[in-house]
């Protein structure tokens, strides 16, 4: 698989400076399994991969939310569910106090050893995030896969059922299926809620848009169809300075699964460590000091959080 690490992470970029703001968020990335091998993952996770948070991280991640007061732990993956320390560290976190947020593709709830993950989500009221590229089924599965679009649309069906859609936070995201920008938020939520509900009978709180990072597996893609030096001239012809004071990174430690820190998921995937220093900070570090007023470790890619709209892990940022 061809890498655009060199391509983006240069001596110099002209993307503006930023510092970081108080830690609300750890996001925490739970290891590289997952039931799904889909064409714009960033992580480029997969059935194949062995690479999972051990026990001791885990416990350290909750000693950071107790000492720092983190008020959101987000984990993702691959399938974070696959992590055989999941549920603990969602009961923990849960028993502070603190949101989770599971960013779940759907599937794994399908998956033998995962189907009860509707109830356990729901009796923790974990926010579900959850990955649907389009709400049209050729779109799904030729991004994700053969018979993808099924399984998320049964695994909905079952959250719904316990109550995800309505009194618990069932939030779905939308990516590109190619080297394009997100429409407007709102007007495609609109779209997948109508369709959804027609189709289907089904039902979720909020539609969530993020730009297609030109990184690791559609990294690739983009260089094979001979498309990446367009598509960054999309992301910096669409540069919009309005959305600097809200991205992710301002609020957000990126963690990666041996406990590293990094100031996204972005830049975690293109190993650019926190504080752009010779050797990686890990998170055992936080409980020793805070990194507000750091600066941030930006490179090229992070025209694709700032174009149009913006774009975090939380949707359009405008």
């Amino acid at each position: 698989m061809q890498d655009t690490h060199d391509l983006l992470v240069r001596s110099t970029t002209d993307f503006p400076a930023l510092r970081r703001e108080t830690t609300r968020i750890l996001q925490v990335n739970l290891g590289y399994l997952c039931n799904l091998s889909c064409v714009h993952c960033h992580v480029n996770a997969g059935p194949s991969r062995t690479e999972l948070m051990d026990l001791a991280t885990i416990e350290t991640v909750l000693e950071v939310i107790r000492q720092r007061g983190i008020q959101v732990l987000d984990l993702t993956g691959g399938a974070p569910e696959m992590n055989p320390h999941f549920r603990y560290l969602v009961r923990e976190a849960r028993a502070m106090g603190v949101e989770v947020i599971d960013r779940c593709n759907l599937t794994i709830l399908l998956e033998d050893g995962y189907q009860d993950l509707p109830e356990f989500l729901a009796e923790q009221q974990v926010h579900v995030v959850a990955s649907l590229p389009c709400y049209l089924e050729d779109n799904v599965n030729k991004q994700r896969g053969k018979g993808v679009y099924q399984g998320s649309m049964e695994a909905i069906r079952r959250l719904n059922a316990v109550g995800y859609g309505e009194s618990l936070l069932l939030d779905l995201v939308y990516n590109p299926t190619g080297p394009s920008l997100p429409p407007p938020q709102a007007i495609l939520e609109a779209d997948y809620k109508r369709e959804l509900a027609a189709r289907f009978g089904l039902r979720f709180n909020s539609l969530l848009t993020i730009t297609n990072m030109p990184i690791s597996r559609f990294g690739a893609v983009l260089l094979a169809h001979e498309q990446f030096n367009d598509y960054m001239q999309l992301l910096r012809d669409s540069f919009n300075r309005d959305t600097l004071s809200a991205v992710m990174c301002r609020n957000t430690v990126s963690v990666d699964y041996q406990g590293y820190l990094y100031d996204c998921d972005f830049n975690q995937m293109l190993h650019m460590p926190m504080g752009h220093l010779p050797s990686h900070r890990h998170l055992s570090s936080l409980l020793e000091e805070d990194v507000e007023g750091e600066a941030i470790y930006v490179a090229d890619h992070c025209f694709g959080c700032t174009a149009g709209a913006g774009s975090s892990c939380g949707g359009a940022l405008e």
